[in-house]
């Protein structure tokens, strides 16, 4: 990357929230920031491809995106996990297209045929090309960890465990176990703002009685609490609807944002997962996982399906206020704003630690 987009010293500056101004509108709207982000923040950052009950056999594959990057992630015949780019050394063409099982990885292009350990087995009709070994033409393995049965992929194999990112979750949702948990369903939005307009969104309950005021009556919004930490920040509330689809009244619902563009929704019996995707300076794709304790029954199947359906009607409010705020911030009439110091102190955490990936991309520091 040899241009950097416009950035100044003072706009990297971190205030105290009481004093800070929001981030540039630029960092929305230009599009020199879809490459930058890139560069800065994704092609360092942990990302979740899925869940372990996904890959409980040899041979099983999930497929996803790691900083724009084609991955896949499959447990061997050994029922090791291994991560690779999901790119054929061909000439780049996919090993899978969906999640599937197979004792062997095949190119869809060419035919190319890797074992799960990423070995290259079957190169048909090339039998004729010279000084070439197959050993030097393997998958390429990208760095893989796995927490709480969430599994997570970098394409930055110096990374830190993912577990430094996730510190003190476990400990806080307890009882709750999300390794227990067992994949429904995947919802895919496609959403027209920058991803950082759609995780300031998330951050803050500051919207909640004009966007979602159907959500207030469900959660205690009085009691609406948020934390932040090094690399997550925490809403949390209490239920306060007796009858409702996710628990008796007193029982907590936990909101969680990991860094750089993961989500964690915990209500009783069931974990969503979010995870926000830029595709392009003005919007992005956000994938919604559903997990749940069980879902054999055909009760169980109809209360997961009334979540999804409450889910997708409080998604389709934000995505339109969202798409409003990308608007707004491409308009003459704004640059930066200020922080209400009750209600959005994790959106000042989100945007400080973006401040801080853009100065170490620019300095080294």
């Amino acid at each position: 990357m040899n241009e950097h987009p416009h950035i100044t010293d003072a706009d990297l500056e971190i205030q105290p929230l009481e004093r800070s101004e929001t981030i540039p509108s630029a960092w929305y709207t230009d599009p020199a920031f879809r490459d930058f982000d890139k560069h800065s923040i994704f092609n360092h950052a942990w990302h979740n491809i899925g869940h372990i009950s996904r890959l409980m056999n040899a041979g099983n594959y999930i497929i996803g995106t790691a900083a724009g990057n084609p991955v896949l992630v499959v447990r061997g015949q050994d029922e090791t996990l291994r991560a690779f780019y999901n790119v054929c050394r061909h000439r780049g063409g996919p090993l899978a297209m969906e999640d599937g099982c197979g004792k062997v990885l095949q190119c869809k292009y060419h035919g190319w045929t890797y074992l799960l350990d990423g070995s290259l087995r079957g190169t048909p009709k090339f039998d004729r090309t010279e000084l070439f070994d197959k050993k030097d033409y393997g998958l390429i393995p990208v760095a893989l960890d796995v927490w709480e049965g969430l599994v997570f992929v970098n394409v930055d194999v110096n990374a830190p465990p993912v577990s430094d990112f996730f510190k003190g979750i476990a400990d806080r949702i307890a009882p709750i176990s999300l390794s227990k948990k067992k994949f429904y369903k995947r919802v895919t939005y496609n959403v027209h703002c920058n991803w950082k307009v759609y995780v300031d969104n998330y951050l803050e309950g500051y919207h909640l009685p004009f966007v979602h005021p159907e959500l207030c009556n469900l959660l205690d919004f009085q009691q609406y609490v948020t934390e932040t930490y090094d690399w997550y920040s925490f809403q949390y509330s209490p239920i306060q609807q007796e009858q409702n689809i996710y628990g008796d009244a007193g029982e907590m619902a936990y909101y969680y944002f990991v860094w750089p563009n993961f989500m964690l929704n915990i209500l009783p019996d069931r974990l969503q997962t979010n995870l926000v995707l830029p595709d392009g300076h003005d919007k992005c794709i956000v994938l919604f996982d559903y997990y749940y304790d069980e879902i054999e029954s055909e009760a169980a199947r109809r209360r997961a399906e009334a979540d999804i359906e409450y889910s997708h009607k409080i998604q389709m409010e934000d995505i339109e206020i969202c798409e409003h705020v990308q608007n707004g911030l491409q308009s003459n009439a704004y640059d930066k704003g200020r922080f209400s110091v009750e209600f959005e102190n994790a959106v000042h955490h989100f945007q400080s630690l973006v401040k801080r990936a853009y100065r170490k991309a620019l300095t080294g520091r």
